[in-house]
């Protein structure tokens, strides 16, 4: 279980008017589809199906584009939308038990019985259900915070702009901490990419200290190969000593991408 997300110096993910193409620059999207040709689903809210209407396929990279999956508990997303076209790919829709709103020919339907807001363990399980264990999520904001307060990631890759917005949506939000104490602190490392964009690789799967294939960015192409001679890598404040230099291990299971799932210890946790 991975995520991205894009934002602007002062956390914004979208102006106010929710213009969002494209805050942070092509390094960011090259590793955005190269993450997508690493996993077996992408996974976004419906919002942001009616917001951006994205293709959520990979183009920038080799590789194929992985299914589709759209949360969509009420049955609003259009049909028509671009990430239901057919291509060879699955799309699939989760919505609630008893919605009949149409959906677009070939989609697949997996309904939820409970009528509350969808828990994303539950919607993991289902997904494992149906042979999709490597998950990437992009959003919207609300879609990707509640995957992080469940305790579902693996890992959060953060590409930060130095763009300053100054008002517009927030793209991370979880319950307030009262002491520092309380917040949230993955292990780190951040890559510093030629156009100024910064990735913030934060690895909740993994002890602190120690680095590997979720802590570095998702290259493509010769200039990337040559960013990754320059090294660029930046450490961050927090991160210990030893972490300088990312362990080369491949993936657990093999694959490309460099994501790995704990899926049995989740859904054992979740009964």
């Amino acid at each position: 279980m991975v995520a991205q997300l894009g934002q602007s110096l002062d956390g914004r993910i979208a102006t106010p008017s929710g213009e969002s193409k494209y805050i942070n620059g092509p390094h960011a999207l090259d590793h955005l589809h190269a993450l997508r040709a690493g996993v077996d689903a992408v996974v976004v809210g419906v919002g942001t199906v009616c917001a951006d209407d994205p293709l959520l396929t990979v183009r920038r990279v080799a590789g194929r584009s992985p299914a589709r999956v759209v949360i969509d508990p009420s049955g609003r997303a259009d049909p028509a939308a671009r990430c239901f076209m057919a291509d060879g790919a699955r799309r699939i829709v989760l919505r609630r038990a008893g919605i009949t709103a149409p959906v677009a020919a070939g989609v697949e339907v997996i309904a939820f019985a409970d009528a509350g807001t969808f828990d994303p363990a539950a919607i993991l399980e289902a997904l494992a259900a149906h042979g999709l264990t490597r998950i990437l999520v992009e959003g919207g904001a609300r879609t990707l915070s509640a995957f992080m307060e469940s305790g579902c990631l693996d890992a959060l890759h953060v590409f930060v702009s130095p763009v300053i917005l100054g008002a517009g949506r927030i793209g991370l939000t979880r319950k307030a901490c009262d002491t520092l104490a309380d917040a949230l602190r993955p292990a780190a490392r951040a890559h510093v990419f030629p156009d100024g964009d910064v990735l913030f690789a934060c690895d909740f799967a993994r002890a602190a200290g120690h680095a590997g294939d979720l802590d570095r960015p998702q290259h493509a192409g010769r200039e990337a190969q040559a960013h990754d001679a320059r090294a660029h890598d930046t450490q961050p404040h927090d991160t210990q000593p030893d972490r300088a230099q990312p362990d080369r291990a491949q993936p657990d299971d093999g694959r490309p991408g460099g994501v790995r799932v704990h899926r049995a210890r989740r859904l054992r946790a979740a009964g």
